[in-house]
């Protein structure tokens, strides 16, 4: 039995809601405004469940804003409990609503009158047909999102993209674990397709700063799943330019921890996504220049530049530090390592000094600025500087902030290292590597202390 505070028949008339009257969120057939309306005069959300036919785990919902009501049957239904007049919900009048429920009544069954389809051997009736219809209306239109919400989410992710770029992997793994439970959980939700595919594109991005930040970590088993998880909800949004931008990303895992062939592989794949050159493209396009010049293959890196940098012309990027975009000095980026790797050590200075004055004295991004001036150190390297190229790749590991030496910056020093002949290993060499090795050590022991305090 329900008890407790009755709904008064007149507060639809004089009543107010947020200094609206509360006839504006009727007409709006705004329900959600509705539950909050009566719960704030003392109706429990247990009761207004009763009176609705509704469970009160799913009026709650709705009083949340989490789910919509726009099935005209369940407004309907809402109407008659709430003594809500017909009209105001524009809902039409009490007798045109009968007619199916008197239809119904006259039926033993309960399922409708005996009016049969046209058509040879259906027994499917009129009224029962019609419920059918209003119920599937109502599956396909419920949503345990709301429209606001699902714009708050999207508006996280976005403020994640900001701040990745200068934050730690640790500190942003935290904050993103958050953000893909709830994203989880709405998906697991039956959703309208529109609001499943900007779920599934906030799933995404998600995942491919989670991904990338366990790969600026060196955990490379546990990015690789998480690049695979990027891609398939990439691919279940349906947008292309998001395949595209996910694929390029997940291009750079093989090329600092694996083997660069998978890299050219998966950036074809991204550029074979979609003909329209975009940012994302370019940046594929970039990847797979670097890669191939890793792997000796120069005139196809070569090709490959030229691909960038008019994929870039015509789709580049404003200039901006925000997580996945390709501006200028990102192409530098990439181009200063295609030249490293290419022994075109001349080029390679030129562009790293330009990448360097668009990054600034003060980089919003460290880690681009220390991967450039590592790529600067393997140059001097190969020049036959072996003292200096160790003190520059010492100083772009020692600027960073201690939080930010992660392995894919070390390994970078270490590569450094690998190439300067063994007779010249010595002094500011051999001190490289034993810092890099101080700084591998206490990367782990700042992991264990973030891990033991978890988000």
């Amino acid at each position: 039995m329900v008890v407790g505070v009755q709904v008064d028949p007149e507060w639809w008339s004089s009543g107010v809601w947020n200094g609206r009257p509360i006839g504006e969120f009727l007409q709006r057939r705004d329900v959600t405004a509705v539950f909050r309306f009566l719960h704030a005069r003392g109706v429990s959300y247990g009761k207004i469940a009763a009176l609705v036919g509704v469970s009160p785990n799913r009026a709650a919902e709705i009083a949340k804003g989490v789910r919509q009501v726009t099935a005209y049957e369940v407004l309907e239904r809402i109407a008659a409990g709430l003594s809500i007049p017909r009209p105001a919900m524009g809902l039409g009048r009490t007798e045109d609503a009968g007619a199916a429920q008197d239809a119904s009544s006259a039926s033993g069954t309960g399922i409708g009158a005996e009016q049969p389809l046209a058509g040879a051997g259906t027994s499917v009736e009129v009224s029962g047909l019609a419920r059918l219809r209003l119920e599937l209306d109502e599956a396909l239109a419920s949503a345990s999102v709301a429209p606001r919400h699902l714009e708050l989410i999207e508006e996280s992710a976005g403020e994640h993209m900001r701040v990745y770029p200068s934050a730690s992997p640790q500190v942003m793994l935290s904050r993103l674990a958050a953000d893909c439970q709830e994203v989880q959980v709405l998906s697991r939700r039956r959703q309208p397709a529109a609001v499943q595919a900007r779920l599934s594109g906030v799933a995404a991005l998600l995942a491919t700063m989670c991904a990338d930040a366990l790969m600026r970590l060196g955990d490379v088993a546990e990015a690789r799943r998480w690049y695979r998880t990027a891609i398939h909800a990439a691919d279940d949004s349906g947008q292309a330019w998001l395949k595209v931008l996910v694929r390029a990303q997940a291009a750079m895992l093989p090329y600092y921890f694996g083997d660069p062939h998978q890299t050219v592989a998966v950036a074809e794949a991204a550029l074979a996504v979609t003909p329209t050159a975009s940012p994302s493209g370019a940046l594929a396009a970039a990847g797979r220049a670097r890669a191939l010049a890793r792997v000796g293959a120069t005139g196809q890196a070569r090709s490959a530049i030229d691909q960038a940098r008019r994929l870039f012309d015509q789709a580049g990027d404003e200039d901006t530090d925000v997580a996945f975009r390709f501006p200028a000095k990102r192409l530098l980026l990439y181009l200063s390592g295609t030249y490293t790797w290419l022994g075109d050590t001349a080029e390679a200075y030129r562009v790293q000094e330009e990448a360097l004055r668009l990054y600034g004295a003060a980089p919003a991004v460290p880690i681009d600025a220390a991967l450039i001036a590592l790529d600067r150190s393997m140059c001097l390297a190969r020049d036959r500087r072996a003292a200096e190229a160790a003190i520059t790749a010492r100083e772009a590991v020692g600027d960073l902030p201690e939080i930010q030496r992660t392995e894919i910056v070390l390994t970078r020093a270490a590569d450094v290292v690998s190439v300067i002949p063994g007779s010249s290993r010595c002094g500011e060499v051999a001190a490289l590597t034993d810092y890099v090795q101080v700084c591998r050590e206490r990367a782990r022991r700042l992991g264990s202390v973030a891990a033991a305090l978890g988000p």
